[in-house]
């Protein structure tokens, strides 16, 4: 009989303002049968004030098992990104990188989290493995 494999618990960091579309493009990948991955809804509904947005972002990390970062030409320093990578790290939570577009020259890591690596399923799945 075969057992079935707790899946990762996902939290996406990405630019909302540039990048929304690679966010709903990976929430329809993980639906596929060989995922081993699902989402931490990660999307507060409406815009919070700052203070309630870092507890509803905090709480999200806190239940996750890895944070994937979306990495477009400004997500370096999209200013949720930063906040959320600094509330990952406090709660040890390991961070990966992707790159999202093809021509990836335009894209520079957020700082201190480790390298890029580029977007491919298969190499997804193998990294957060």
């Amino acid at each position: 009989m075969k057992t079935a494999t707790k899946k990762i618990r996902l939290f996406i960091s990405f630019d909302f303002i540039r990048d929304r579309v690679f966010k709903d493009f990976i929430t329809g990948q993980v639906k596929h049968s060989d995922s081993p991955f699902e989402i931490v809804d990660t999307s507060a509904k409406d815009v919070p004030p700052e203070d309630e947005w870092i507890r509803h972002t905090e709480s999200k990390i806190r239940n996750c098992d890895q944070v994937l970062i979306m990495v477009g030409p400004r997500t370096y320093r999209a200013p949720g990104v930063l906040k959320e990578v600094a509330l990952a790290k406090k709660w040890n939570k390991p961070i990966t990188q992707i790159v999202i577009y093809r021509a990836n020259y335009y894209c520079r890591p957020v700082f201190g989290v480790g390298p890029l690596h580029q977007w491919d399923w298969e190499n997804l799945k193998e990294l957060l493995a």
